[in-house]
């Protein structure tokens, strides 16, 4: 849902398919999702200091001021 969201409003991003990574990259990522968000739900959107975690279309609507 949300690369959709961000692919139909023309948002550029970056992501990590969590699920397809293993080993030392996999773990990085993990300790990198826990210190964000504080636990391992996903996705997890970072937009300059704001961290967004799961699927919230009004908040990403408004931290990237697409409304």
């Amino acid at each position: 849902m949300t690369k959709k969201f961000l692919n139909d409003n023309n948002v550029g991003f970056e992501y990590e398919d969590v699920d397809l990574l293993s080993g030392e990259k996999r773990t990085d990522v993990l300790r990198e999702v826990y210190r964000l968000s504080g636990g391992y739900s996903f996705p997890v959107i970072v937009v300059g200091d704001t961290v967004i975690v799961g699927f919230n279309k009004e908040k990403l609507q408004q931290v990237l001021e697409l409304t």
